[in-house]
Order: structure tokens, then sequence, then C-alpha cells
């Protein structure tokens, strides 16, 4: 009997989408859970901005945090 080769599918890159996200409100008075969340998202000090890639987590992070930071396009060089 043969053996049958797998072969694995070429994966196609696809390009995330990047997202700005700048902190500009002080998580001072805030509860754990908020806190926690902007050091996840790797902001720690006011104006801060980083660079994420667009995924549904990240939707999830940001709904729980949006009064606190502000989101926009990326350049779409994700660091």
């Amino acid at each position: 009997m043969t053996e049958k080769k797998i072969v694995p599918k070429t994966a196609k890159k696809k390009t995330a989408k990047v997202v700005r996200i700048t902190l500009v409100r002080s998580p001072i008075g805030t509860t754990y859970k908020h806190r926690a969340t902007l050091v996840a998202l790797g902001l720690r000090h006011i104006n801060q901005t980083v660079e994420q890639a667009e995924t549904p987590q990240l939707a999830g992070m940001l709904a729980k945090v949006g009064h606190l930071v502000r989101v926009e396009a990326g350049t779409g060089k994700e660091k």
C-alpha cells in the first residue's frame, strides 16, 4: 500500500490591519481590571501611543477601556 504524503497548504500572507492606540485619560480611579487591560495593551503613561494588530481580542480590550483611550488607523507597520 502506498503512503499519501500530506502537503501543508501554503499560508497566504495577509496584511493585518493596524490600529494606533493612545492613552488620553488617567486610569486613576478606575477598576483594577481596567488598569490591567491598559498594561496588557502596553500603555503606562498618558499620551503614550502603541500600534497593535486589529484582532477580536483587541476589540474586546478597547471596548472595556474605550473611555480612556483614543483609537486611530495605524501606519501599517506593527512593532
